[in-house]
């Protein structure tokens, strides 16, 4: 799916199923929990962790999956309330980093 498609999807689900959207101020509370969910995950799946209930690595990442959906999706909603293409957006910024960044990876010395 394109993701001018996406936006209009999600503009369309929340003005039919949502009602309206949350405030941008609200958006930006439950984008930081959405992110601090895929975080708890992410500590869990390759940092030092652990799971209180254990989960197989296809559980583990469905869940994931799904978090990482909620963050794209609360984005979205944020650049819908806000007037902002995110096609065009993503476009421009990678070939902001394209730009760049075009050798400082190459160069870096940690990266070796």
């Amino acid at each position: 799916m394109e993701i001018k498609t996406y936006q209009e999807e999600v503009d369309h689900w929340i003005k039919t199923v949502g009602v309206r959207y949350f405030s941008e101020l609200t958006n930006m509370a439950i984008l930081t929990e959405e992110v601090g969910e895929v975080a708890r995950l992410i500590s869990r799946m390759y940092g030092e962790q652990s799971f209180k209930n254990p989960m197989s690595l296809e559980e583990q990442k469905e869940s994931l999956a799904d978090e990482l959906a909620d963050v794209i999706w609360v984005a979205v909603c944020l650049a819908n309330q806000t007037g902002i293409d995110l096609e065009a957006a993503l476009i421009k910024n990678l070939e902001k980093k394209s730009k760049r960044d075009s050798l400082r990876h190459v160069n870096n010395e940690k990266l070796k």
